[in-house]
């Protein structure tokens, strides 16, 4: 069977490269990686397009919001020119997140051929018929010449523009990481996928499902078990202590709805159940799980600071009103609960112990955990940590603590709380997501 352009065949090399990482269910470390922290778009955006300019063969990029105000046409600007000078130029969007813009993408970018595919379109009614509607691609990827990644929790939109709430003064909180390295491998890999996941309605992965298929299914099998195991004996899946690998120590996550379903949340966990002296979490979303919670409540009770950073300036009150549904709790245990209130926050990053941080598109809610597609760079690097801990720093200082959560009334806040869940869950039987949260 051919696999579609764009898609390598189930016994490529670079194929078996990324299956070592993506066949595991905890994070696969590379070592000699260099990440740089970028705050905003103000930062990431000059840093793509540089990127873009230099681009020879190809850039793919996967987003979940795809603007039209003039910074993303200065990155729509330069992929255009990429696509013009012979570099193949692939962008892929969420079919929901990007419908506001996809008339304006699609004249500004085909005519260049700049290839656009969108993830599950929801331009006609009937398009919510169709099954997995509510499961969206929530990451945010760019990858130059297989050399250069952007990851992070960024959409290719102005800070200071949100699609509900207009136009602000203050640029929204949110980071992304600029890598190099070995690193970067499973993130073109990713953004590969979901852009031929669009295109197509098949990816890489459905290709290992053809091996079976195949007229020498075992020797094909072999193969790729061979290439496996050679890669990962190159760069072993571990968390604190694992192997000797140089800095930077880096690994890349996604959450799917293949093999990958909780490699996100399990990262997380195993990093609080480790952490000795300090975690710091900033998200937009905060809605953890019954693990996750108990984790996250078991460090503040053995003494390690624990301060959470969520919105202040909610933009979705629903959302806020899950996470203000669990300040009791984690207050009593000890937890600091900050809100951002200079502007809307954004940002899905942590950190523990000034030795390992993630930056990404997963916010710690049901949404991200259980049922968009997301992606997430787990550092593990004591450098990268001193940078993300004063930027952190920075976001606290300017935020407003809570002390106390807000008054309601025993039976009335118990009702709140019931009400959050029981939502939570609808919504969740709603998209298809199972196992227990």
């Amino acid at each position: 069977m051919t696999a579609p352009a764009g898609a390598p065949p189930p016994d490529d090399p670079v194929l078996s490269e990324a299956l070592a990482w993506y066949a595991h269910a905890r994070a696969v470390f590379s070592g000699g990686n260099e990440v740089q922290l970028l705050r905003g778009g103000d930062a990431l955006f000059p840093a793509m397009i540089e990127s873009i300019g230099h681009a020879t063969h190809e850039v793919w990029l996967a987003t979940y919001i795809y603007g039209d105000d003039v910074a993303a046409q200065a990155v729509s600007a330069a992929l255009v020119a990429a696509a013009r000078r012979g570099v193949r130029v692939r962008v892929v969007v969420d079919g929901f997140g990007s419908l506001h813009a996809l008339a304006a993408l699609r004249e500004r970018l085909e005519p260049a051929g700049v290839a656009l595919a969108v993830f599950r379109p929801t331009q006609r009614w009937w398009n919510w018929l169709q099954p997995g509607q509510l499961r969206r691609l929530h990451q945010k990827l760019c990858v130059v010449d297989g050399q250069v990644g952007f990851v992070g929790g960024i959409n290719v939109l102005d800070d200071r523009h949100d699609l509900n709430h207009g136009w602000g003064d203050t640029p929204r909180l949110d980071y992304a990481v600029r890598v190099r390295g070995a690193v970067v491998g499973p993130v073109e890999q990713t953004a590969r996928a979901m852009w031929t996941r669009a295109a197509f309605g098949r990816d890489w992965r459905d290709e290992v499902r053809q091996i079976a298929r195949s007229s020498q299914p075992m020797a094909r099998a072999r193969r790729l078990l061979r290439r496996l195991r050679i890669a990962v004996r190159r760069g072993s899946p571990g968390g604190f202590g694992a192997g000797a690998l140089q800095p930077v120590r880096a690994a890349f996550v996604v959450r799917d709805n293949l093999s990958q379903r909780r490699s996100i949340e399990r990262s997380y966990i195993d990093a609080l159940r480790r952490a000795q002296q300090r975690i710091d979490i900033v998200s937009a979303y905060f809605y953890p799980g019954f693990e996750f919670r108990r984790a996250l409540l078991a460090a503040a009770r053995r003494g390690v600071r624990v301060r959470l950073l969520l919105q202040g300036k909610a933009d979705y009150r629903f959302a806020a009103l899950a996470a203000q549904a669990l300040y009791d709790e984690l207050l009593a245990h000890g937890v600091a609960v900050f809100e951002y209130t200079p502007a809307f926050l954004h940002a899905k990053v942590a950190l523990v112990d000034q030795r390992w941080a993630t930056v990404g598109s997963s916010n710690i809610d049901p949404l991200s955990l259980l049922v968009n597609l997301e992606a997430n760079v787990i550092v593990e690097d004591r450098g990268f940590a001193a940078t993300l801990s004063r930027e952190l720093d920075r976001d606290f200082a300017v935020s407003r603590e809570i002390t106390a959560p807000v008054p309601v009334a025993g039976w009335r806040r118990w009702l709140r709380r019931g009400f959050v869940a029981w939502v939570a869950r609808l919504y969740l039987r709603a998209a298809g997501a199972g196992g227990r949260y």
